[in-house]
């Protein structure tokens, strides 16, 4: 059969037009990326360079900076690993059992999407501020939780809460029951399935979970700004530093702060990433 130069052409137009079209979306992400996410990020590195190098070790110098990166070290620690913990359980209640009201559940988990972190402030001060509903028990007892690190560590888990559970949940999903009751009918305990079977399947979602978390941990203001009282030494989280020394007209030492955190999150996530890459090229090999 001859096929003529016009049915040739014919059929190579959609071709190129479908590169065309991969090209243009392609660049279009690329530029999206560029604009909203590289560019702060270049602006942010000059204005803290801007006074000279030394800036950088004249601001983590300072006693109320690196009291501030302790106590947002201490913050996330603790969101990490209750966010965690908690996660890998009702992510697995979700995923693997059915009972009555799991669709509330469900929803219930994606509520601090939902909400302003100034919202969750108010409510922490409603809980624990003057007249709060809990203000009395905690008092008796000789816990100071608002303006202190307990209410700012209960904002932050509220906050971070689903970011674990999203990764886990379709990951679970996906590689279903299989193995797990294979593993059973050898014998094995609930605490050895977990272990040997259901942790190495979803252990790359924990730690994009993990990371997601650390870095809205480092991140988080509204909700502790409200309930921490921003008392400088004692209360102010690195984001509230930097907050604060932007209404001081310090902003070089404010910029190297939020470059500081800006830094750990994206060093975090790209290392998780190289790792996942470089694990899966050794399986691959083998």
């Amino acid at each position: 059969m001859n096929v003529t130069p016009s049915v040739v052409a014919s059929r190579g137009a959609p071709r190129a037009t479908g590169r065309l079209a991969r090209g243009a979306l392609a660049g279009a992400a690329i530029a999206y990326v560029a604009i909203l996410l590289l560019l702060p990020l270049i602006g942010i590195v000059a204005k803290a360079f801007a006074p000279g190098v030394s800036i950088v070790g004249d601001t983590l110098g300072r006693p109320e900076v690196r009291h501030a990166f302790l106590l947002t070290g201490i913050i996330t620690a603790i969101t990490i690993a209750v966010t965690t913990s908690f996660g890998l359980v009702v992510a697995w209640v979700l995923v693997r059992q059915r009972f009555l009201g799991r669709a509330l559940m469900n929803a219930v988990v994606d509520l601090p999407f939902a909400l302003s972190p100034v919202t969750v402030g108010l409510a922490a001060v409603l809980l624990f501020g003057t007249g709060g509903w809990f203000t009395d028990f905690f008092a008796a007892q000789g816990i100071q939780v608002l303006f202190a690190l307990p209410s700012m560590v209960l904002v932050t888990i509220f906050i971070c809460i689903p970011f674990t559970i999203r990764e886990l949940v379709p990951v679970l999903e996906e590689f279903g029951l299989e193995e797990e009751d294979a593993a059973r009918t050898l014998g094995a305990s609930i605490w050895q399935t977990f272990r040997r079977v259901t942790l190495p399947n979803i252990r790359w979602a924990l730690l994009y979970g993990i990371a997601l978390t650390t870095a809205r941990a480092l991140g988080e203001i509204g909700a502790v700004l409200i309930v921490s009282g921003t008392i400088s030494g004692k209360t102010e989280t690195a984001t509230i530093y930097i907050f604060s020394a932007l209404e001081e007209r310090l902003d070089a030492q404010a910029h190297v702060v939020a470059l500081v955190l800006a830094a750990t999150s994206i060093l975090l996530l790209v290392g998780i990433e190289w790792l996942h890459r470089r694990n899966e090229q050794a399986r691959s090999r083998t």
